[in-house]
């Protein structure tokens, strides 16, 4: 059986506020590249597997390539997490009673303080991803700092605002320095419809446990 391949997924985000249309037209192209070598990596260790089973002399080789699926794997999913939760014309802060809001209200002592959280992740030094997570198990919301991609993920937790702060995602906008302003950029441009939608994902699959 072959294997399906991913393609990349469009995304029309021209006319951003504080990120502009060459920033993102790299972005995406950097993005394109996690498809594509997910895809080449998954070819190549199927190749391996094609015989049933994995030699000595393959070991290495089939190590090397599925620890590095991982990475790159996660930078094409988070990609489409971060280029997906945001629209021309967003909004910097969660509506009062919608999904994302209120799950975070029962997480946090108040709103205010999730998004001085969530903020300060994104600030932290050092390259990498500031993520709300929700627990299906409970429907929590809890902010981390995920490095290299696949470094840091919480098994089975659910992504629902998903920010990019390695330095590519603002370079050609702010210097090093600023990312703070980049932050305050890319809160501007949330689409917070698609982030409920998250939320009552984890609704969804909370309750057919």
């Amino acid at each position: 059986m072959e294997r399906k391949l991913y393609k990349p997924k469009q995304f029309n985000l021209s006319g951003l506020k504080g990120i502009s249309d060459q920033t993102l037209e790299m972005h995406i192209k950097l993005y394109e590249g996690y498809v594509k070598a997910t895809n080449d990596l998954t070819e190549r260790i199927a190749a391996i597997l094609a015989d049933g089973k994995v030699d000595q002399e393959e070991m290495p080789a089939y190590s090397e390539l599925t620890r590095r699926l991982g990475f790159e794997y996660n930078g094409m999913v988070l990609h489409e997490y971060y280029f997906s939760n945001m629209k021309k014309d967003g909004g910097s802060d969660a509506p009062r009673g919608s999904q994302f809001r209120s799950a975070v209200e029962r997480s946090f002592p108040s709103y205010e303080i999730w998004k001085t959280d969530f903020v300060s992740v994104g600030k932290m030094r050092g390259v990498g991803w500031a993520i709300a997570y929700s627990d299906p198990a409970n429907g929590q919301v809890s902010n981390h700092w995920i490095e290299m991609h696949q470094t840091g993920n919480v098994a089975g937790f659910v992504p629902l605002l998903v920010m990019d702060v390695w330095e590519h995602a603002y370079l050609l906008d702010y210097k090093p320095a600023d990312r703070p302003k980049y932050i305050e950029a890319f809160l501007a441009n949330i689409d917070w419809t698609a982030v409920d939608h998250r939320v009552k994902a984890v609704h969804v699959t909370a309750a057919a446990r």
